[in-house]
């Protein structure tokens, strides 16, 4: 019978200890959770501190100046309604674990994807775009992705 050695058993135990958890479903959350916040606050940073570059006009209720983004920029915050309207929520249906990014403001739709009059000036898609490789390493760090 041939003996098989693990060269770095340390390492081969850690490995197996992140991928057989105690409660794999609350580990899986976890992380679900640490990626949406991710994108969140990435989405939500991309309006606060975005360069207004588009036109410049009057609005009303509250009166001021409103310098609206470029098309396909991050809207340029006015009021701070979308921004405070972003969430997220991690939510398990059986053995699916759900991470959502909500934004519910009325206009937050026609930003992301335009309309017939406005182009896009989407937040949420480049959001998850930039953060996807860290997205990654927070599941391959879980042992969930190799």
């Amino acid at each position: 019978m041939a003996k098989i050695g693990i060269k770095n058993l340390k390492a081969f135990q850690n490995k197996l200890k992140k991928r057989i958890v105690t409660n794999p479903e609350n580990h899986l959350e976890a992380l679900v959770q640490r990626s949406t916040i991710l994108v969140e606050g990435t989405a939500k940073e991309s309006i606060a501190s975005g360069s207004p570059s588009g036109r410049t006009y009057e609005k009303y209720n509250p009166r001021r100046t409103h310098t609206a983004s470029a098309a396909g920029q991050p809207p340029a915050t006015d009021t701070g309604f979308l921004v405070q309207n972003i969430t997220s929520q991690v939510k398990s249906e059986g053995t699916k674990v759900i991470g959502q990014i909500v934004a519910s403001a009325p206009y937050a739709k026609p930003l992301e994807f335009g309309t017939t009059q406005m182009s896009a000036r989407p937040f949420m898609q480049p959001a998850l775009n930039k953060n996807r490789a860290k997205i990654n390493r927070i599941f391959k760090a879980g042992g969930y992705l190799k």
